[in-house]
């Protein structure tokens, strides 16, 4: 399964906003900053969907906002 996220970095507070079935909003603390943000996007995205982190996978968009990630149905 694939979803498409937009990262909002540096935000006051960490929030998952569904906007469509494969489109969301992600708030996260961490600066854009050696793969911080990115880590930190893993973390929300599984913690929202209750599944382990490794079953996510950004499959483009390391250094851009707009992110599309890999969700493995094992």
């Amino acid at each position: 399964m694939k979803i498409f996220i937009k990262v909002k970095p540096k935000a006051r507070e960490e929030q998952v906003i569904k906007i469509d079935s494969t489109h969301y909003l992600v708030h996260i603390k961490e600066a854009p900053e050696k793969g911080k943000a990115n880590k930190a996007v893993i973390e929300r995205m599984s913690e929202y969907f209750n599944i382990p982190k490794s079953h996510l996978k950004i499959s483009s968009g390391l250094t851009s906002k707009q992110k599309s990630i890999e969700i493995a149905t094992t």
